[in-house]
């Protein structure tokens, strides 16, 4: 008999896919529409993803579908986790993989780096810190800010919202300083931004979080066409 306190509920699952992100549009599976389907059998949990295309590269597909395992593997009561992508041309590799426990590298020899994709994963947060640093920054102007306030202020000095955390989440994923005393406003090398090259720099996080921002839209409208779905989902994240 199953412990009640232990019981698995949808609800829980759910949750813990919803902080898996496509690396590249860096918006949770949920949102995305990513999630097919979610069985649970006691302790037991199969999730099923389907993508957007046939032809997903395998690296993204194989690290949504390695960390949609381990979040739902995560969750109390869950003894164990299958993860089965399906209409993907590499979905059988992927899913056996994934069942034998091994890498992207194991999976797919001679297709890796040899980092289990380490760097692919350090690049499209770079972008996703870039993305998020511009959401803040036009979420402070927008408040009333001048750039010339905003080029002072510190980490600490940010307010509490969804916006901010999901920024230092970013901004901690590439390894910058994110102590209370560290400047807002960075560029990937963690050099302050100054009132000299603030144009330039927003720019660029403007053109990155443009490209990002299009990417999912048009992902959202190609899996709604491929499945027959209404409408594309909308993105809360």
């Amino acid at each position: 008999m199953i412990d009640e306190a232990q019981v698995v509920t949808e609800t829980q699952v759910t949750e813990a896919l919803s902080a898996v992100r496509d690396p590249e549009l860096d918006e949770p599976l949920t949102d995305l529409g990513f999630v097919k389907d979610v069985r649970i059998d006691g302790g037991q949990v199969t999730v099923t993803l389907w993508l957007p295309t046939y032809f997903c590269a395998p690296n993204f597909a194989y690290m949504m579908a390695v960390d949609a395992k381990e979040a739902v593997g995560a969750v109390d009561g869950v003894t164990g986790v299958a993860i089965r992508l399906i209409d993907h041309h590499a979905s059988d590799d992927i899913n056996g993989g994934l069942d034998a426990g091994k890498d992207f590298d194991e999976t797919f020899p001679g297709d890796g780096s040899g980092d289990g994709l380490a760097e692919t994963r350090q690049r499209f947060d770079r972008k996703a810190f870039v993305a998020r640093q511009q959401e803040v920054y036009r979420q402070l102007t927008g408040n009333g800010m001048a750039p010339g306030e905003i080029l002072g202020l510190t980490i600490g000095d940010l307010p509490d919202t969804p916006e901010v955390r999901r920024y230092l989440d970013r901004r901690a994923r590439v390894d910058l300083d994110s102590s209370d005393q560290a400047p807002f406003l960075v560029d990937l090398d963690g050099k302050a931004v100054t009132a000299e090259n603030l144009d330039r720099h927003l720019i660029f996080a403007r053109t990155v979080s443009v490209s990002i921002e299009g990417n999912a839209s048009f992902c959202r409208g190609l899996l709604a066409v491929r499945y027959g779905l209404e409408e594309p989902k909308e993105a809360c994240s």
